[in-house]
Order: C-alpha cells, then structure tokens, then sequence
C-alpha cells in the first residue's frame, strides 16, 4: 500500500524539480566530492573545518535528492486546458477582488509542493486556495484568516 502522498504540479513545475534533481546528480555532487577530497588532501581531518563543511554540504544534497526522487515518483501533472473554463483548477490563473477594499488580486493555483506566495503561486491546499478550488467566475468566497474572514469574488479565471 502506497501511503505517501500524491505530489500535484503543473508541467512548468515538474520541469522545474526534473532539473534540479539533474543538477543535484550531476553537478553538485562531483562539486561536494572535488571539495572533500581537497579537504582530505590538508591532512589531518579531526580538526578540519573544509572537510566538515563539504560532508555538511554533501548529506544536505543526498537528502534533497531522495526527497525529489520520493515526490517525483508519487506526481501528478495536472495540464493547464485551455479550454476556457470558468471554474477555478490547479493550473489556472485566478483573479480575485477582495470586496472590502476593493483591491484585486492574481494568483495562479497550484500544488502545494509548487507553492511561491512571492511568485503569486499559491496552494491547493492553502486557505484561499482550498476556498476558491471548484468555484467559478463571479462567485463570492469567505477564506478564515487570522483577524477573521475576508470576501473575494473571482472575476476571472484563465
């Protein structure tokens, strides 16, 4: 029974972890394996500072290596279908006003392991996101935030 959990992206997303799995394997680990040689080769490694720092590095990149060979092997691509769809879907860019203010918003929804809030990707799985999922153009959602409640209306859904 497979219980780890299902990994959403967007095509965009898993080329994305594709290449940095590639350069982690390629790349970065003949650089971290060049650097513990070199550290080697100063001598005596007990109280080599070069030499804890580059094992440091390299257990950091093994690491991320099988957690995006593990997410990589339980993904799904969701395909943006431009098929004009009213109704808000990972992959689509939502356009929401916030009915207070009147401030309008625009955020493409996304898997959480996609989500960059800086980047105006957000989750599936976050507040908003779990609050506009499934809804359409001009419906009026509530998301709970923690000063309480706020009320956008998706004006648009590409």
């Amino acid at each position: 029974m497979n219980t780890e959990k299902e990994i959403i992206l967007t095509p965009e997303g898993l080329n994305k972890l594709e290449q940095e799995l590639g350069i982690l394997k390629t790349v970065k680990r003949r650089e971290v394996a060049e650097r513990i040689k070199q550290a080697i080769e100063f001598g005596d490694i007990s109280e080599n500072s070069e030499y804890e720092d580059a094992k440091n590095e390299q257990a950091f990149i093994e690491g991320r290596i099988i957690t995006l060979e593990k997410m990589l092997r339980n993904v799904r691509v969701i395909e943006h279908k431009e098929n004009n769809s009213d109704i808000v879907h990972i992959g689509a860019k939502v356009t929401l006003q916030d009915l207070e203010c009147g401030d309008e918003f625009v955020y493409t929804l996304v898997g959480s392991a996609e989500a960059d809030p800086m980047n105006k990707k957000i989750s599936n799985e976050s507040p908003v996101g779990k609050a506009i999922i499934g809804k359409k153009k001009g419906d009026i959602v509530e998301v709970k935030v923690p000063v309480g409640k706020v009320k956008y209306k998706i004006i648009a859904v590409v």
